[in-house]
């Protein structure tokens, strides 16, 4: 899981904890909304974890060397 997915799963579970006031009789929002708020949570905690290891914006630990092809020279020389 992405850190943008975990925002939105924050984002989405705090609003059904918090924001909504409405009552269903199958399922209780608030508890889908905490749920949906502590994974957030968790996947945000794993993605500043592993972010070094995942690429990132950082320093790469990868040094890539590109040698230029040899340059073919003509050498022409004047008879006098």
């Amino acid at each position: 899981m992405g850190l943008g997915t975990s925002i939105v799963l924050i984002a989405v579970g705090a609003i059904l904890a918090f924001a909504v006031d409405f009552q269903t009789s199958g399922i209780d929002l608030h508890t889908v909304g905490l749920i949906l708020l502590v994974v957030g949570i968790f996947g945000a905690l794993l993605s500043a974890v592993f972010w070094n290891s995942w690429g990132g914006f950082g320093r790469s630990d990868r040094v890539i060397v590109e040698e230029a092809p040899p340059v073919r020279r003509r050498v022409y020389r004047d008879v006098v």
